[in-house]
């Protein structure tokens, strides 16, 4: 197995731990919030955790809300609270192979077609069958011989 398939397994098996996690929607006042006021604490008392104002934590809690919040900004929240920032990708796709497979098969159908398309105008069309397994086998080409193409 290569470094790079052995790294794409490793990262894979660790994004299956968040898959679940895909369904969970945030609250809608933010996590920030919505801890704090489920465990009791005060925007003051969280305040003065983080050595800011009242007002600060207002902006902090909006800034999640709004998605302009820092990682760093955070995990020192999630430190006051005796918490731990937790945060990951998952794929849409499900796992990194079958992203590459997706990409690698939309890149091939694309220079499949064009070959398809300029063979048809000179009456030298393929069969639909012959077109998919031309795509199929460069999609595996692509894959294996230079995968960064994939993200042009």
């Amino acid at each position: 197995m290569g470094k790079k398939s052995l790294q794409l397994q490793q990262l894979n098996n660790k994004m299956l731990s968040f898959v679940s996690l895909k369904q969970v929607a945030m609250p809608p006042t933010g996590w920030i919030k919505a801890i704090r006021n489920a465990i009791g604490m005060s925007m003051q008392q969280l305040g003065n955790k983080l050595n800011v104002s009242k007002q600060g934590v207002m902006d902090i809690e909006k800034r999640e809300k709004e998605g302009s919040i820092t990682i760093k900004s955070l995990r020192e929240i999630a430190r006051v609270m005796d918490m731990q920032l937790v945060y990951g990708f998952v794929p849409n796709d499900g796992s990194l192979d079958a992203l590459i497979e997706k990409r690698a098969t939309e890149l091939a159908k694309q220079i499949v077609m064009r070959t398809a398309n300029t063979m048809k105008l000179e009456d030298q069309a393929n069969s639909k069958e012959r077109i998919d397994i031309a795509i199929k086998e460069r999609a595996a080409d692509i894959k294996k011989r230079n995968a960064q193409i994939l993200w042009n």
